[in-house]
């Protein structure tokens, strides 16, 4: 009897001293972002996961700037929130891999509390398929363009931040910069990148009270994946199925409460809290709850891992057999 009773002290003893352990070193410290009279400033803001985002920053009290390049699409976009909020919002038209003309509108806009790296092009095709300059196009714009609109950004976001309260800078990545997949391979370069930027960048901006947001939506219904996605490679489509699409008012609600919390990996679905558990790495992770289950599952998650890519490698090898 008393093994018993050790035996099942020691399966509730583990777990909590873990528990506690991991209380006492997760870093950095849970915060709250307010949006409530501050100023978000949205790029890809007129159309998709931007414009339900900015609608979303808008009716919760935020001076809300929206940045994008297409002029026409930013005036639509402009008098839809304010018929859906009653709220005005700045818009500036500006090519995020013009860092000229990107700083301009920053600093036109005035200083910033919430950044939100919104745009990105998706281009999916085959490697040996796809044409130089649309690599480099996907590239320019999905991660060169998080550089500058940040680089921007930071001396107007760094000044009197104390006096302000807590800042955001929130980057919206995918699924595809989690996990590379056939057909992806440009665009999960781009988007892998951000991940990384996004870890150095957090230990650079702690000190100034300025919290970094990793968003990982997948398929979303936008007007832009609907025509880009006439183009996918049908083995892609195969292998992305599993994970669904959602419409961008569910990922923009998903991101904001990401932003507010100050989660830096914020997933949008329940496939993408899986991921965002097997790709933890050595990120950053505020919650020690999160924390605890991301220990717990390390080696089930990697199991996981393994019987996914035995199914897409299953797929391809039948894909190309029929071929």
């Amino acid at each position: 009897m008393a093994e018993v009773y050790l035996s099942l002290f020691s399966l509730l003893f583990i777990p909590l001293f873990i528990l506690l352990i991991l209380f006492l070193i997760v870093r950095p410290k849970p915060v709250r972002v307010p949006i409530k009279n501050r100023h978000v400033f949205i790029t890809g803001g007129s159309s998709g996961i931007g414009l339900a985002l900015a609608r979303l920053c808008a009716q919760g009290g935020a001076d809300v700037t929206i940045l994008a390049r297409n002029a026409a699409r930013l005036e639509e976009a402009q008098h839809s929130i304010r018929l859906a909020t009653g709220r005005d919002v700045r818009a500036f038209s500006a090519d995020v891999r013009d860092y000229g003309a990107v700083k301009r509108a920053v600093e036109e806009a005035g200083p910033i509390d919430v950044l939100v790296c919104n745009h990105g092009v998706y281009v999916p095709q085959e490697l040996e398929e796809q044409d130089v300059e649309e690599i480099k196009f996907m590239i320019d714009v999905n991660l060169t363009g998080t550089f500058h609109l940040i680089k921007a950004a930071l001396p107007g976001m760094k000044t009197n931040r104390a006096g302000k309260g807590p800042g955001s800078i929130a980057i919206m990545s995918s699924q595809a910069g989690q996990v590379g997949i056939y057909g992806y391979t440009a665009y999960s370069a781009s988007k892998f990148g951000l991940k990384c930027l996004a870890e150095a960048l957090q230990h650079e901006v702690i000190a100034d009270d300025i919290h970094l947001s990793l968003i990982f939506p997948p398929d979303t219904e936008t007007p832009g994946f609907a025509e880009e996605n006439k183009r996918r490679p049908q083995l892609t489509s195969i292998i992305a199925a599993s994970s669904g699409a959602m419409k961008a008012e569910e990922v923009a609600l998903k991101s904001l409460k990401g932003i507010q919390s100050g989660t830096f990996m914020v997933p949008c679905n329940l496939e993408g809290k899986l991921l965002t558990v097997a790709t933890a790495g050595l990120s950053p992770q505020r919650s020690y709850v999160d924390a605890f289950v991301e220990v717990m599952t390390a080696g089930i998650m990697r199991l996981a891992g393994l019987v996914f890519q035995w199914n897409w490698f299953s797929s391809i090898a039948k894909w190309h057999a029929k071929k």
